[in-house]
């Protein structure tokens, strides 16, 4: 452990205390220090804190659009109002220096290194099975450390879920293309329109001199419910319905529509069905247009909009507090006339005529049983139909594993490839998965972090190696100052296009920050970073630091079993970092102290006892 401080300190044990403490980061499947260049963005360093967003992530420019984060939604800001805007100021510092602008070279300069293996492969062959974020993360991590690594595609284009599954609304195509040749431009080859199981197999991959295989397949099917009415044309997967609108192929739908489901796979499935079914870009469009035309087409856009061309509805379990769409989703939704029906459940598709006329729902009394497992349960009296002449399942994906042969031998459990979870390796020595088709749906950046230890076991299995992560810590003086009124800039999010123009075509919702409004936003960071450290030897326990703390949080109680004892007692839940406990100190018993620390991959001696290498010992 690497640890240099001239200060006096006590650390508590055990040490992650101090990495668990920053929230945000710890929180982060892939470790990136949201902490780090938040604050960077807050003091105008930019391309600083693009490093620091690039580092662990491949991805971290389609994460400043589309992420989950897991950053916020454990910000200890949160637990003073709200959390930091984290994944739009990733996008604030992405879009000047990311591979968005055509320039790959702080791409490839900025990733961390020392998470790579030290020792280098000696270009064998790899084949990665899915161009998603899974297996191009793992093409990206093996083709720096000396593998030849090819990558097969079943479709057209790279992307997986980030093209078939999120609506172009969210996501420019043209953003994706970038990042997939930014990792291309580090050696990897790309094959498309090539499937497992029709153009090649394991066993001929194999025959071909590949000597590890990554299966990044995904969960490409989504699920319908068994009920009366399900089989009825115009009732559809809404995976298939999101994968052909997204490549410019929308399918038949009517003007009476609802969707099933409430998470935001059913919100982008609704929201993509309340917008033209021919796809309109209008910055593609405008271009092509005279001035006359280009009002005709806005009035036509608004006309369309205003005219309530069709009705979006969406029928879902759970109540508004209990869904697991994020609520931006529902909201911007809503706005976009997209009628929410909570606590509905599908009972059977009405059919008239051999048509789709409705969807009968009853009402759903609980989602959860008395210890929060999946249970509902439902109110057989109260029924409701909903007119409708087109009904889309959004409810969960399912896997199609009809490439696995038995000599391959990769074991499936219940739609999932088997593997070890600390590895990613499969039943087959040589083939490893992971992503959704080892762990189930997941965010983005979970199958970005199953990827890193995927492509970190397949090095540990091609050398022969053991590859364990250190974390290296380093203790220093904070010497800083409070944003002033720090407490009265409130949580903004970046603005969006008008409702009308959301509505009326497929131009990108959400707009970047301007920069004024990233710098004012990164400044509400609590900077978990910094700690108050105390040296209880010091301490007199003056209650100094207990008088000056405005958010109430030291406080001196007694010690149990000794009524004329006390101990100081701190409560870091929200903490401001604001210092003023340090100052007030007569004794510099609190002192301020930064805590920074990193990963490292180091090579050990021996073979990995967690990998299987198919008998050698």
């Amino acid at each position: 452990m690497d640890h240099t401080s001239a200060l006096p300190y006590r650390q508590p044990d055990p040490v992650n205390y101090w990495v668990e403490m920053i929230k945000c980061r710890h929180a982060c499947p892939v470790g990136t220090d949201a902490c780090g260049y938040v604050n960077a963005i807050a003091e105008g360093r930019y391309e600083e804190a693009y490093r620091m967003a690039r580092a662990t992530n491949p991805f971290a420019s389609i994460c400043g659009r589309v992420c989950g984060a897991p950053c916020e939604a454990n910000c200890r800001r949160g637990s003073v109002d709200k959390p930091v805007t984290i994944r739009a100021l990733k996008r604030f510092v992405t879009e000047i220096y990311g591979p968005e602008t055509g320039d790959f070279t702080r791409y490839r300069e900025f990733a961390d290194k020392r998470m790579l293996p030290p020792d280098r492969g000696d270009f064998e062959k790899v084949a990665v099975i899915g161009a998603g974020v899974a297996g191009m993360t793992v093409a990206h991590d093996l083709a720096q450390v000396g593998y030849k690594v090819t990558v097969f595609e079943a479709h057209s284009k790279p992307g997986g879920m980030l093209t078939a599954g999120v609506p172009v609304f969210r996501l420019p195509r043209d953003l994706v293309d970038k990042e997939m040749e930014a990792i291309l431009s580090l050696g990897v080859e790309l094959k498309c329109n090539t499937m497992l199981g029709r153009d090649m197999t394991i066993s001929s991959l194999r025959a071909e001199g590949y000597q590890a295989i990554f299966l990044g397949v995904g969960l490409p099917k989504g699920r319908k419910l068994p009920m009366p009415g399900a089989e009825t044309p115009g009732v559809y997967d809404g995976l298939d319905f999101l994968r052909a609108y997204n490549e410019g192929r929308p399918m038949p739908i009517g003007k009476r529509i609802v969707v099933i489901g409430g998470g935001n796979v059913a919100y982008d499935v609704a929201r993509s069905a309340v917008r033209p079914d021919r796809i309109i870009s209008s910055e593609e469009t405008r271009e092509e247009m005279g001035r006359g035309e280009q009002i005709a087409f806005d009035v036509a856009r608004s006309a369309l909009r205003i005219s309530g061309d069709k009705t979006v509805h969406i029928v879902c379990l759970e109540d508004r507090d209990e869904m697991p769409a994020d609520e931006i989703e529902v909201v911007e939704g809503s706005e976009e006339g997209i009628v929410l029906h909570n606590r509905r459940g599908p009972r059977e598709v009405i059919v008239k005529n051999g048509k789709v006329a409705g969807l009968r729902v009853i009402r759903c009394v609980s989602v959860f049983d008395q210890t929060g497992k999946f249970h509902p349960t439902f109110d057989d009296t109260i029924l409701e139909d909903i007119e409708a002449d087109t009904i889309m399942f959004a409810i969960g994906q399912t896997s199609d594993l009809s490439f696995l042969k038995p000599e391959d031998g990769v074991d499936s459990d219940r739609g999932l490839i088997k593997v070890n979870r600390d590895t990613y390796q499969t039943t087959a020595p040589d083939v490893f998965a992971c992503g959704d088709i080892a762990h189930g749906p997941r965010l983005f950046i979970d199958a970005i972090a199953s990827a890193h230890t995927a492509a970190l076991s397949m090095h540990d299995y091609l050398r022969k190696k053991c590859t364990e992560v250190a974390v290296r810590r380093r203790w220093s003086a904070a010497n800083y100052t409070m944003t002033g009124q720090w407490y009265e800039t409130r949580r903004a999010n970046p603005p969006v296009i008008d409702v009308e123009r959301r509505a009326a075509g497929t131009d990108i919702v959400e707009e970047r920050f301007p920069e004024a409004m990233a710098k004012s936003q990164a400044s509400r960071c609590l900077r978990c970073n910094v700690n108050t450290v105390f040296d209880t030897d010091a301490c007199v326990a003056c209650g100094g630091c207990i008088d000056v703390c405005p958010m109430n949080l030291i406080s001196l109680v007694p010690v149990p079993g000794d009524p004329e004892a006390g101990m100081m007692v701190k409560d870091e839940t929200t903490c401001i970092r604001c210092s003023l406990c340090a100052t007030r100190c007569p004794t510099q018993a609190i002192t301020m102290q930064r805590f920074d620390y990193y990963r490292e991959c180091v090579s050990l001696d021996g073979h990995n006892p967690r990998i299987n290498y198919g008998g050698v010992q």
